[in-house]
């Protein structure tokens, strides 16, 4: 398929690449031209502006947040006025439920498809082609997309036909995972304070209550007391924290635990972690029992 493609950061560009190696043809966009070029040597073509990827059958948007999607689609020269009537615009970015709506309003009166498919895993897994993604719109729409994400994913979740329940569903995982990471957090800095060896107490959490991939993959990060350099940075925590509140707020679902991950976020980024991986959690929370 002829594909443009938005947002080549530690998710996207490996995304990007995984279609280009299952034979799609892409033309790609980044502020940052250096990866652009990156991808350019493996066979992608060159978008110098928003509008010159988004003249493709699809367009796949892979960016950090709100502001960043809205200045993509809603921008001068962007996605909405640039993409043909036919045109399918995949969101995999992590936004909120309310900007989800309304992209999937603007797109439908501009005669344009909108899929939002975001996306469960690591960069790790976006490398391996092994992420889940989680895709809701048009079943029409879906089945456009189908042999994309099979590019992309293990597996691939069809949640509704609402664009929007796709980005709850994200939001509502993201939560849990922060509060795994908490909890995680806590634990260790008790264990960790009583003088009990971290990766023990970790091998008795996997090997027996605990042996869920987000234990496994967060849990040996937590004990070797590692700051991964491409991870998920807290500030992303932070804004996804927010955004599951403010859906919460919207339907009247009282989160308590999510305000208390949330304000921890507030911590950390006041103390100039903001682009520290999100299992910092777990540092503030040793710091909190004093070690």
């Amino acid at each position: 398929m002829d594909v443009g493609f938005i947002g080549l950061g530690h998710m996207g560009a490996p995304i990007a690449r995984n279609l280009l190696k299952a034979g799609h043809r892409l033309i790609v966009y980044n502020r940052t031209r250096s990866k652009v070029e990156t991808l350019a040597r493996e066979g992608a073509q060159i978008a110098d502006r928003v509008a010159d990827a988004c003249q493709s059958e699809i367009l796949i948007t892979m960016l950090a947040d709100d502001p960043a999607v809205e200045s993509v689609v809603f921008g001068d020269r962007g996605a909405l006025s640039a993409l043909r009537r036919d045109a399918i615009h995949i969101s995999m970015s992590t936004i909120s439920v309310g900007l989800s709506d309304h992209l999937t309003e603007a797109h439908g009166k501009a005669g344009q498809g909108y899929v939002a498919a975001p996306v469960f895993g690591r960069p790790e897994a976006a490398a391996a082609a092994t992420l889940f993604i989680v895709a809701a719109g048009a079943d029409a729409m879906l089945k456009r997309c189908h042999q994309l994400f099979d590019a992309m994913a293990q597996e691939t979740f069809f949640i509704s036909n609402r664009p929007s329940e796709a980005n709850l569903v994200k939001l509502s995982g993201n939560f849990l995972i922060a509060s795994v990471l908490e909890s995680l957090g806590e634990a260790f800095a008790l264990v960790r304070k009583s003088g009990i060896d971290p990766h023990r107490y970790l091998n008795i959490l996997t090997s027996t209550l605990f042996s869920a991939p987000v234990y496994r993959t967060y849990g040996p990060i937590i004990a070797d007391e590692k700051q991964p350099a491409d991870g998920f940075k807290m500030s992303l925590g932070l804004k996804d924290m927010r955004l599951v509140l403010a859906a919460a707020d919207a339907l009247a679902v009282p989160m308590p635990v999510a305000s208390l991950v949330r304000d921890h976020f507030i911590e950390g980024v006041a103390q100039g972690e903001s682009d520290a991986d999100w299992s910092g959690l777990a540092r503030l929370a040793a710091r909190r029992a004093g070690l």
